[in-house]
């Protein structure tokens, strides 16, 4: 999970199954031999084209949707630079959106707490 210095949330419009056309916290798999941190920031750069620091670990949660089920690690990590948004991968769009705006697109509960819990960690960090 990206969160910018406006407090605001990165989405990623998805383009492959499952739930094509939602909108999600951006992620994806770790590569065989390479680090989480490292998978993490080549994700978001391949999803957004966006250049990130991760700055810590938020716990894995369990998500089962159309017959996939995961384990997923999420992360907490901010943008290093302000570059434009580039959608790629297996992203369809891309978006910053405000906290109160997720439920409104679809996110579920589970990754709304998640984002509050981000929110707070970050700011008990700066």
């Amino acid at each position: 999970m990206v969160l910018d210095a406006l407090g605001r949330v990165l989405l990623v419009q998805r383009a492959r199954p499952p739930s094509v056309g939602s909108w999600t916290l951006p992620g994806g798999r770790i590569h065989q031999g390479e680090a989480p941190r490292a998978a993490v920031v080549r994700e978001l750069r391949e999803e957004t084209g966006l250049r990130t620091r991760v700055v810590c670990s938020l716990g894995a949660v369990m998500l089962a949707r159309e017959g996939f089920s995961y384990r997923i690690h999420e992360y907490l990590a901010v943008a290093r630079d302000d570059a434009p948004l580039r959608p790629g991968d297996d992203a369809a769009d891309a978006r910053w959106v405000h906290p109160t705006e997720l439920a409104s697109l679809g996110i579920s509960e589970q990754v709304v707490e998640l984002v509050d819990r981000a929110i707070d960690r970050l700011s008990r960090t700066r």
